[in-house]
C-alpha cells in the first residue's frame, strides 16, 4: 500500500508544477496558458516543459507567459516575446530554419549512416561465409575433378 501511494505521488509531481497563486481566474485564459506553455522548454529542465518543471524559472516564465496573456496578446506575440527574452531554447519544437536545420537533419542522417554501417558489415560477413565454403579440401577437389571428368566423357 505504502509503495502505491509512493508511486502514485512520483508521478503525479508534474501536475503539481502549476502553483494554485499562478492560475489564471478566467478559465479560458487559462487553458491558452497551459497549452502554450506545454510547448516552452525550461531551462533548467532541459527536455521538460515549463508546464510539468517545479524549478523558480518555470514558474518566472509561467508567470511571465500569464501576464502577457491577460495584457491582450495573441499566442504567437506571448511566444515571440519569450523567445525574444530567452532565445529559441525554450521552445521544446523549435522551428525549422538556417541555424536549426542540422538540428533537424541529424536525427534522419545519422539513421541513414547506421544502416549503411549495418548493411557494410553484414555483406562483409557473408562474403567471409561464401570464402569459407568456396575452399575445398584436398579431397573435395580431387572428388570434383574426377565428377567433372565423368561428365565431360557423357557428352
Amino acid at each position: 500500500m505504502k509503495r502505491l501511494l509512493l508511486i502514485l505521488c512520483l508521478l503525479a509531481t508534474p501536475v503539481f508544477a502549476v502553483q494554485p497563486d499562478e492560475v489564471l481566474s478566467d478559465p479560458v485564459l487559462e487553458d491558452r496558458a497551459r497549452e502554450l506553455s506545454k510547448g516552452l522548454r525550461c531551462p533548467v529542465c532541459r527536455n521538460e516543459s515549463i508546464d510539468e518543471s517545479s524549478a523558480e524559472v518555470a514558474r518566472d516564465l509561467r508567470l511571465v507567459l500569464r501576464e502577457r496573456l491577460v495584457a491582450g496578446d495573441t499566442d504567437a506575440q506571448a511566444i515571440a516575446f519569450l523567445v525574444e527574452r530567452y532565445g529559441e531554447y525554450v521552445l521544446l519544437n523549435p522551428p525549422v530554419k538556417g541555424s536549426t536545420w542540422l538540428l533537424w537533419l541529424a536525427g534522419p542522417i545519422m539513421l541513414l549512416l547506421a544502416g549503411g554501417v549495418a548493411a557494410t558489415y553484414l555483406r562483409g560477413r557473408s562474403d567471409e561465409g561464401r570464402a569459407e565454403a568456396a575452399t575445398l579440401s584436398d579431397e573435395e577437389l580431387a572428388r570434383l575433378n574426377d565428377l567433372i571428368g565423368e561428365n565431360s566423357d557423357k557428352t
